[in-house]
């Protein structure tokens, strides 16, 4: 492509946006102009329309937006008539004619509105955010689930892997993306701009994030790494203020310490398996002597599942347990005298190998996920994580999981397949001790 020409493509997309966003003064109602994106045939009006249904929508109250959702699932659905029609002429002619015509019957017409919504400039950010508030309204509107499947369907093809961009995060990263690292940071909360500098500064940090050409500015997950020699069993340790750095040439394991998922809207669209499989290839061709590949881990449900499990027991050790869990004073008295920790990782064993969901799979969300990208559960760290959230949460315990790349594959598809998960001989055993 000539420079004239793509002076002329960006000028002409310049020209356009001004079009389509002046005059946006039409004082119909926002549903009144979602009927009208239907009707109008040219590319400009109907990119002007739907300027507009956004611009609207952004001035809509939540009881305004709720009613805006119930009216769009209540009268952009599914034909059930038309459907079974088309599916009647399929099955007598399975022709492509007749399939293309089913398929366009059986697809809700709210999937198409937001399509339509997403012509113009800056509309896919827009509709990320219009989805969060939408998921905020579905345990009392359950019926809104129709529209949101179709939220869940377009994002997974718009943000497909394909589609984005790894990107280093340092400190030289422009501050307003710095800013939402420090306010999307979901595991360990980056306390001020020092703590930021600490994580981002130093030669054996590093963090990465994906990005999506419509949302240039928005990280939509991001990756905490710790490059190390040998295998922290601590993240207070890891993210200690005077910690010493570690030489390059001494660094033979990268820790994984924080993933955080940044955009609400984009609930049920995966982006970690990617982002962490991008991130092993890349540090492995810039560090020789890396061979370690492992995470520091949450286990946000442990102590719920303890609680709810054993609500009622007369196990002395897990009455103990629970006893000392009650309060902090107590929970670091027992520590110090080493009662709570053979307890607790038995526990914890049972709780990774035998807490299941309905449907089969691991209780732990933080397994699944590391598990399901072939991950193999590794280590269990006592004392690994004694923040108030640390304690609440999985009273103080820490895992590793390891992302070997000669097995990855195969952990993987054993796991996919029959939901297996690839431990070590002494977390099976831990699981297997019966508590007295």
């Amino acid at each position: 492509m000539s420079r004239i020409s793509y002076l002329q493509d960006v000028l002409s997309s310049v020209f356009e946006r001004g079009r389509i966003f002046r005059g946006s003064d039409d004082k119909r109602s926002i549903i009144a102009l979602c009927d009208a994106i239907f009707s109008e045939k040219g590319e400009v009006s109907g990119s002007k329309l739907a300027a507009t249904v956004l611009a609207k929508y952004e001035g809509l109250s939540f009881d305004e937006k709720q009613e805006f959702f119930s009216h769009i699932v209540d009268n952009f659905g599914l034909d059930p008539d038309v459907v079974i029609e088309a599916a009647n002429a399929y099955n007598v002619e399975p022709s492509p004619q007749k399939l293309a015509i089913l398929t366009k019957a059986a697809e809700p017409k709210h999937r198409e509105l937001l399509r339509r919504l997403n012509q113009v400039p800056g509309a896919t950010e827009k509709l990320v955010h219009m989805r969060e508030d939408l998921l905020s309204m579905l345990k009392t509107e359950p019926k809104l689930s129709n529209f949101d499947s179709d939220f869940e369907h377009l994002f997974s093809s718009w943000f497909n892997r394909g589609f984005l961009v790894l990107k280093p995060i340092d400190w030289k990263t422009p501050a307003n993306i710095l800013e939402k690292i420090i306010e999307y940071e979901a595991v360990h909360a980056i306390n001020d701009w020092d703590d930021l500098r600490r994580r981002l500064q130093p030669e054996d940090r590093r963090c990465f994030a994906f990005f999506h050409p419509a949302m240039p500015e928005e990280p939509l997950i991001f990756v905490e790494v710790a490059l190390t020699k040998g295998l922290p069993a601590s993240v207070t340790d890891l993210l200690a203020e005077a910690r010493a750095s570690v030489a390059h040439d001494d660094i033979d394991t990268a820790v994984f310490y924080s993933i955080s998922n940044c955009q609400k809207g984009l609930r049920g669209v995966s982006f970690g398996n990617f982002l962490i499989k991008q991130v092993v290839n890349d540090l492995a061709q810039d560090f020789s002597g890396l061979n370690n590949f492992v995470t520091l881990s949450p286990i946000p449900g442990f102590r719920k599942w303890l609680d709810e499990t054993y609500a009622e027991t007369d196990v002395p050790a897990i009455n103990q347990v629970k006893n000392a869990l009650l309060s902090e004073e107590s929970f670091f008295i027992n520590e110090t005298t080493n009662l709570l920790e053979k307890p607790l990782k038995v526990l914890l064993a049972k709780y990774f190998l035998e807490a299941k969901r309905d449907d089969g799979w691991p209780l732990d969300p933080v397994s699944r996920f590391h598990l399901g990208n072939g991950a193999s559960l590794m280590r269990f760290n006592w004392m690994a994580d004694i923040s108030e959230k640390g304690l609440k949460q999985s009273a103080g315990l820490m895992v590793n999981y390891k992302y070997d790349l000669e097995t990855v594959e195969d952990n993987h598809e054993s796991y996919a397949r029959e939901k297996e998960i690839n431990t070590t001989r002494e977390i099976k055993a831990l699981a297997k001790t019966e508590l007295k």
